[in-house]
């Protein structure tokens, strides 16, 4: 159960994002506790325990919001309170998914297509999606970053057709752009440079060596470690949504959490 102090730091921001229904939802802090257990343990909605009341509203609600952007829009709400920008990071990383995960609802097309629709596919890992994000450089005490935004693919897809798009969705322009190899190519640091940033992107091996400042690079790591935190909860590690638009949700409802620890 959320505690008052839980409570009364999320309470606001629900309120100012969640759909305004004719009926107010009941006993909405017990039903986001029950979300919080589901995230944290990932397991089904039916082993929620029975006192955080029906797990069919807690899915419900969780189901509705993902299709609405509340979660999406309660991390932007966080995010007001500042986001550092001198340094950005990009890292995509694999999650499994569950088999529950497979399976969403037809909207015709062979099961291919519904599967590329719903962000799953077969890599190196398996059966899963490839999740990125945009990170900044925050001052946490341990200095880890949190997440501004995120993009879901297929397990299989490459990391860098998402770069652009992450950045379209930062407030302002970076100092510095920090990815790994995995990002590299000439037009990718052009589009860097012409935005008004300075990459800091190794090159790949059978790539002409380009300027990457250790200085800068070391820093790379806060990305990783938002990643370890993130998947912390068990709904992240593993997928166990059937639809990309849950999932989505998931990670937005993770990295609002992050934010406010």
């Amino acid at each position: 159960m959320l505690s008052d102090a839980q409570w009364a730091v999320l309470e606001p921001l629900v309120e100012a994002c969640r759909p305004k229904a004719k009926t107010f939802p009941q006993d909405l802090r017990r039903t986001l506790s029950a979300i919080l257990w589901r995230y944290q343990n990932g397991a089904i909605w039916r082993a929620i325990p029975r006192e955080s009341g029906p797990w069919w509203r807690a899915a419900q609600i969780f189901i509705r919001w993902s299709r609405g952007g509340v979660w999406e829009r309660r991390l932007g709400l966080v995010q007001e309170r500042g986001v550092q920008l001198g340094m950005v990071f990009l890292d995509g990383t694999n999650m499994r998914a569950h088999q529950k995960a497979a399976g969403a609802a037809g909207k015709g097309g062979p099961a291919a297509e519904r599967d590329d629709r719903e962000a799953l596919g077969r890599s190196r890992g398996g059966y899963g999606t490839k999740a990125c994000v945009i990170a900044d450089g925050a001052g946490r005490a341990n200095g880890a970053g949190r997440a501004i935004a995120f993009r879901i693919a297929p397990g299989q897809a490459h990391e860098r057709p998402h770069a652009l798009p992450l950045l379209d969705r930062l407030p302002d322009v970076p100092r510095w752009v920090v990815a790994d190899r995995g990002y590299s190519s000439r037009r990718f640091r052009q589009q860097i440079a012409e935005a008004g940033a300075k990459p800091a992107l190794p090159s790949k091996r059978n790539e002409a060596p380009v300027r990457c400042p250790d200085w800068i690079y070391v820093n790379r790591n806060i990305v990783e470690r938002l990643w370890a935190r993130l998947k912390e909860g068990r709904a992240v590690a593993t997928r166990y949504e059937k639809t990309a638009t849950s999932f989505s949700g998931i990670l937005c409802l993770a990295a609002t959490l992050d934010h406010l620890t």
